[in-house]
């Protein structure tokens, strides 16, 4: 997934602009960009989850080291990147933990009061497997009754969001994408829960879920949630049923805290201003594209973005054009919204 993706890791360097440390919130590494300028004002707040198939990555990559600075640059914000322990030594619900408690103790009062953030303008914000733990975490902070401050914003940028149906049109269309085929995103899927490789497999041929289970599907049913132009030309098949035994070994992949698309619509309601990033060659788009018409129908105001021409990691890739058009469209919405 991240095969043109730097992984130079860069140290935490601060110029005349921009001030950046390291340290902890909760335990969980973080690292922290502050405009250096001084402000009477208090700042814009945008936290941010690197994406990675939640076994690879760092808020230290030169890709993410170079986009929070550029977030910085471009909103005079407060940027928070976190690290959170990774598959597949650590398995769900580690990595949402981790972030979670990460950014609870960011919406303390007195630590938006440390770094000058404005706590009626915070955003969480992440792509791919950071996408997943950002959308993962904002549902879970709806009723979470020590967290008084509420994000004004959340951006889940070519989010995955189901590990239930991998026969989406989505999937079909790009199951041999150069960078992020439908096997590795499996593989990633299954080792967020276990290293276990029967569950890969079943996953892989779409028999994981049990029968006692198939209310499920209502909610990433994409013949009911996906616009006619995803759907065109594919047939929706019913799932072939899988035994229970790989969900009372690995619950995790029924879990709304690793697949938001199942948190009901009460839930969904309450989610703040949205915005989503979905590209076409991309085996995660229709997972965005369905939570687009799932949050829509509950009346959050969501903006799609859907790049025509994009690919799975489009957002992060040094090098290409196409990632200064997204990033560009992402900064100018949050400049506006958040």
């Amino acid at each position: 997934m991240m095969l043109f993706l730097s992984f130079q890791e860069v140290p935490p360097t601060s110029d005349e602009k921009i001030t950046v440390m390291e340290t902890t919130f909760n335990n969980v590494p973080v690292r922290i960009y502050i405009p250096t300028r001084k402000s009477e004002a208090l700042r814009r707040g945008l936290f941010y989850i690197h994406g990675g198939g939640w076994c690879i990555g760092s808020a230290a990559l030169f890709d993410y080291d170079f986009l929070s600075r550029r977030t910085v640059d471009r909103l005079d914000a407060v940027v928070i990147s976190t690290n959170y322990r990774l598959a597949p030594k650590y398995h769900f619900p580690n990595q949402f933990e981790d972030v979670y408690n990460a950014v609870r103790w960011f919406l303390r009062q007195d630590v938006l009061d440390k770094y000058g953030v404005d706590p009626k303008r915070i955003g969480i914000s992440g792509d791919s497997a950071g996408g997943n733990l950002a959308a993962a975490v904002a549902q879970q902070l709806i009723d979470d009754p020590d967290v008084k401050i509420k994000l004004k914003t959340q951006s889940l940028i070519y989010p995955a969001l189901q590990s239930l149906d991998m026969d989406l049109p989505s999937y079909r269309e790009n199951s041999h994408a150069p960078i992020l085929p439908k096997s590795l995103m499996v593989r990633f899927w299954s080792e967020y829960f276990t290293t276990n490789r029967s569950l890969e497999t079943a996953m892989f041929f779409n028999q994981h879920v049990a029968l006692e289970s198939s209310h499920l599907f209502n909610f990433v049913n994409w013949s009911s949630l996906l616009p006619e132009k995803f759907k065109k030309g594919h047939i929706y098949n019913n799932p072939t049923y899988g035994t229970s035994e790989l969900a009372k070994k690995y619950p995790g992949f029924l879990d709304v805290r690793a697949a938001p698309l199942l948190a009901d619509d009460s839930k969904l309601r309450s989610l703040p201003l949205t915005y989503v990033i979905t590209c076409q060659y991309d085996v995660l788009r229709d997972d965005g594209i369905m939570y687009v018409t799932r949050l829509r129908n509950t009346g959050v105001r969501v903006t799609h973005n859907h790049i025509e021409d994009g690919f799975h990691g489009a957002f992060a890739f040094q090098g290409f054009k196409i990632r200064y058009r997204i990033a560009d469209q992402y900064m100018r919405w949050l400049s506006e919204n958040l």
